[in-house]
């Protein structure tokens, strides 16, 4: 049941001022690596400060981020990158809970499939649609509406909740990984993640890979005279989804319900520079599951000892063996600790805060940045409004009352696990 200072921090919960920041939000045109990505964290610094809250916004090293051997990859290029914490200044002995999410998104791709421009959010009814509505605009004001409540509310804290927001989720991990290694901790984190209504304590990981496959060039006229790399590479393609099979064999039971909780796929192939002459190189890219507490080394190897076996069995690539790299973003697995008792407390502060039940506890096949809170010691899991299924296409959309529900929840959460005086 909710408690006078509960009921008290729920009814300063603004869902008008909801809307009109969620569509705020996504007319920022943060993509990663952008320009925007960098103006979206000082406009979230200014909403920080006007909370009262102790901001930290600083411009990253990259190059030290980059030469660090912990370093989670990167995939889009940038020049700046902008980290951004705010904590509560009026906390004492409590422990402190952050509320993560990442700022970036993924570029709209074609934009005869939008309905209208993808950074100009779109109204129908309850559901806001645009880039970024859910991944994770959405996640970004249910943090900052839970914490306004509890700002306006007057709530004295016995701990302290911290607040970060991060670039390069989407390629890697960059800002989570700079915002840790700055120093900023908490005792527990919720990462605003789209999870449609369930609670997301696992992640898998995905690792992405290069593989170049040589050929022998030649006149089309004369193919005979040549190898087609195409033709080469066949057998590995073959190869790799023999792999992806193995693999997912006897999945953790949090991946259960996933048809493929680590997924191998090919994301583009590139061969040939003219087309009357045999190409000589292919080159695929792509990305590997990483399982449930498997160390990502081992996945690599796995996945180079596929090729090397692929080629053994051929006889062009025995002899002119492709070569394996693994540039780009680099996701490990990540769960939080089995019994924790942080899913125990949102389900409570689920079920009073919004008066239903469920939430039921799973995994995600995708990476995130939950494996690198957990690698640093902070029990950490995903709520947040939103279905993943909708994000990175032209379909991306989220309800209006669900980004309300996780907002109630989180304010809710947040006043019980950091206490009050």
């Amino acid at each position: 049941m909710l408690d006078d200072v509960e009921g008290g921090v729920l009814a300063e919960i603004d869902e008008a001022w909801i809307g009109r920041t969620l569509l705020e939000l996504i007319a920022v045109p943060s993509v990663t690596g952008s320009a925007a990505e960098s103006e979206l964290q000082h406009l979230l610094a200014g909403r920080l400060e006007r909370l009262g809250l102790d901001v930290d916004l600083w411009s990253m090293d990259l190059d030290a981020l980059r030469a660090h051997p912990g370093f989670p990859g990167a995939e889009a290029e940038r020049e700046e990158a902008w980290g951004l914490v705010g904590v509560t200044p009026d906390g004492g002995d409590g422990p402190t809970f952050v509320l993560q999410g990442h700022v970036d998104v993924v570029p709209p791709g074609d934009p005869d499939a939008w309905e209208g421009d993808p950074f100009v959010p779109r109204v129908t009814g309850d559901v806001v649609h645009g880039r970024g509505a859910c991944d994770m605009k959405a996640g970004l004001v249910a943090h900052l509406a839970a914490l306004s409540a509890i700002r306006a509310a007057g709530v004295r804290l016995r701990g302290r909740v911290g607040v970060h927001f991060v670039v390069g989720e989407e390629d890697g991990g960059l800002g989570a990984f700079g915002t840790l290694r700055r120093g900023h901790r908490g005792d527990a984190c919720v990462i605003t993640e789209p999870t449609g209504g369930t609670l997301v304590t696992a992640n898998a990981g995905a690792l992405t890979f290069r593989i170049a496959v040589p050929g022998k060039a030649a006149h089309g006229s004369a193919r005979d005279q040549g190898v087609s790399a195409i033709d080469a590479y066949v057998p590995l393609h073959r190869a790799l989804a023999r792999l992806e099979t193995e693999r997912n064999r006897d999945p953790h039971p949090l991946m259960a319900d996933h048809p493929i909780p680590y997924a191998l796929s090919v994301g583009t192939v590139r061969a040939g520079d003219w087309a009357s002459s045999v190409p000589d190189l292919l080159v695929a890219e792509g990305r590997l599951g990483v399982r449930l507490g498997e160390d990502p080394a081992d996945a690599r190897a796995a996945f180079e000892r596929c090729v090397a076996q692929a080629c053994a069995d051929d006889p062009w690539l025995r002899d002119h063996p492709p070569t394996v790299t693994w540039p780009g973003g680099q996701f490990a697995s990540g769960r939080l600790p089995e019994g924790h008792p942080l899913p125990g407390v949102i389900r409570g502060a689920y079920a009073d805060a919004v008066g239903a039940g469920g939430l039921r506890e799973c995994g995600a096949p995708y990476g995130s940045d939950l494996r690198l809170y957990t690698g640093a010691g902070i029990p950490t899991l995903q709520f947040g409004p939103g279905d993943i299924r909708v994000a990175h296409s032209a379909r991306e959309r989220v309800s209006l009352a669900e980004v309300v529900e996780v907002a109630r929840t989180l304010a809710v959460t947040v006043v019980r696990a950091v206490g009050t005086k």
